[in-house]
């Protein structure tokens, strides 16, 4: 069901001439995931770029680990989320290393190289 209301609101965006560009921003760690939603959007007038932002360990166990001292996530979101570093060497999309980099510096990379 999520991925079908994730595909419905894709679709409605697309279809809406108000919008030029779409940036959809979810954890995808798996190949099939993001090919089961490109495969239900209705891409012809338009392109999809499939960017990971990815981290080395150590900055994403820093930034998790702030989140946990906040009382955001808890605990076992550090040891899961390192468990998952893998799986996105292994996807079909430009890679992004975030490690050591600002929010702008990430945009530009990105406007640069899409």
């Amino acid at each position: 069901m999520v991925l079908e209301n994730i595909c419905f609101l894709l679709n409605s965006f697309i279809k809406c001439s108000a919008y030029e560009n779409i940036v959809f921003c979810w954890v995808m760690h798996e190949q099939t995931i993001i090919d089961y939603i490109v495969s239900r959007l209705d891409t012809s007038d338009c392109k999809v770029h499939s960017i990971s932002l990815v981290c080395s360990e150590q900055a994403l166990q820093a930034r998790l680990r702030k989140d946990v001292d906040a009382g955001i996530r808890t605990e076992d979101v550090i040891r899961r989320s390192i468990e998952r570093i893998p799986f996105y060497k292994k996807l079909n999309t430009y890679k992004v290393d975030v490690s050591k980099i600002t929010p702008v510096q990430v945009a530009d990379l990105i406007i640069r190289n899409c």
